[in-house]
């Protein structure tokens, strides 16, 4: 695949007979390495090892940086303390979403952003164009390498490279300067997979020797490396959304059911008075969940029709859950239609079969 990108770990991945590698967003990562039932299967009992270096890191760092971040983002930066993380969104004036990304807060003058990994570029220009005071935003995207240890197995891998005391560390906290088996880490308490989990951010040099570390960690735990593949099933699963499909320009946080991540009453952002019309007026549409009745599996744009036959939607992402044994999917519905139990009809190969409306998250990891 000539012209893709590869992260700091492509040359580990030889070492997998298996491997298959994709195109995604102008990346050339692993969508599996033994197979995406196998790898999922692996994260929900055990754990799985993901190369998500793909994934962008930008450093905003000032005196102005919290308040260009509460003016960029939906989320309420100011709630957060050094060594918090949260999930937020940057909104058009219109309300749809530049990108979902988590923030990270150093100090109070410095944060790391994660965004997606197609949308980069997008969002070095939307960033830049919003500037304030003596913000400056570096992208270190390229010299950082992400990977995501995930699974009721993660925390008692992962102590075994650290003394950091892990049981300490709570969801959507983070630890900056970890020796990881003797490598520097900042080590986080978040993930896209549903399961208790770490992000990992090390310097791109020493990705492929922490990647062996946590390999060789896991084995006796039942881990393996998984690719983009499970990736997509596991977060499907619990719900989390993928920009491109359960967000875009042309679906807001409220349409998409992430009404808790949009803090109307924190002051002014970019897209507030969109949001709070469409929240004060109610959505057009909603995501939704949905279960096939006859035999099918919901895909990507499939057309969704009410019972009466009128179009009122498509689905987002659809598969057959690999945990629950289910065809599933997430829909964007007009609200009308948006009700649990609603009758529905999919559209698979120009034949409109029978679905229903159900609740969503399809998966709850059940907590000790």
């Amino acid at each position: 695949m000539s012209g893709l990108k590869r992260t700091p770990l492509f040359p580990c991945y030889a070492a997998f007979e298996g491997v298959r590698c994709i195109d995604f967003g102008g990346w050339e990562p692993p969508v599996q390495f033994y197979g995406i039932q196998k790898e999922h299967e692996a994260v929900r009992q055990h754990a799985g090892l993901f190369d998500v270096s793909h994934m962008g890191e930008v450093l905003v760092t000032g005196t102005y940086a919290e308040a260009y971040l509460q003016r960029l983002t939906t989320n309420d930066v100011s709630r957060l303390k050094e060594g918090q993380a949260q999930y937020s969104l940057m909104c058009c004036p219109d309300g749809g979403v530049v990108d979902d990304l988590l923030v990270y807060k150093c100090s109070a003058d410095e944060f790391m952003l994660v965004i997606n990994a197609s949308n980069i570029e997008k969002d070095l220009e939307w960033m830049d164009r919003h500037l304030i005071g003596d913000v400056v935003i570096n992208n270190v995207s390229d010299e950082t390498a992400l990977l995501a240890l995930q699974g009721p197995k993660a925390e008692a891998i992962l102590s075994r490279l650290t003394t950091a005391d892990l049981t300490q560390l709570k969801g959507f906290e983070f630890i900056p300067d970890v020796s990881l088996d003797g490598v520097k880490a900042l080590i986080s308490r978040t993930g896209y997979t549903g399961e208790d989990g770490f992000e990992i951010y090390v310097k791109a040099q020493d990705a492929a020797y922490v990647w062996e570390a946590l390999l060789q960690a896991g084995k006796a735990y039942g881990s393996l490396p998984a690719g983009l593949g499970a990736r997509d099933t596991l977060r499907f699963e619990a719900r989390l959304p993928l920009y491109g499909q359960e967000l875009s320009a042309s679906i807001t946080p409220l349409e998409a059911g992430l009404g808790p991540f949009v803090k109307l009453e924190k002051g002014d952002f970019i897209g507030r008075d969109a949001l709070l019309r469409q929240k004060t007026g109610g959505v057009p549409r909603r995501l939704v969940g949905i279960e096939m009745i006859d035999r099918g599996i919901p895909r990507c744009h499939y057309p969704v029709y009410a019972a009466d036959g009128q179009l009122i939607g498509e689905v987002t992402t659809g598969t057959q859950s690999p945990t629950l044994k289910r065809n599933l999917g997430l829909a964007l519905l007009e609200s009308a239609h948006a009700e649990i139990g609603a009758p529905v009809r999919v559209e698979i190969r120009g034949k409109k079969l029978q679905a229903e409306v159900v609740k969503t998250p399809f998966y709850k990891r059940v907590k000790n």
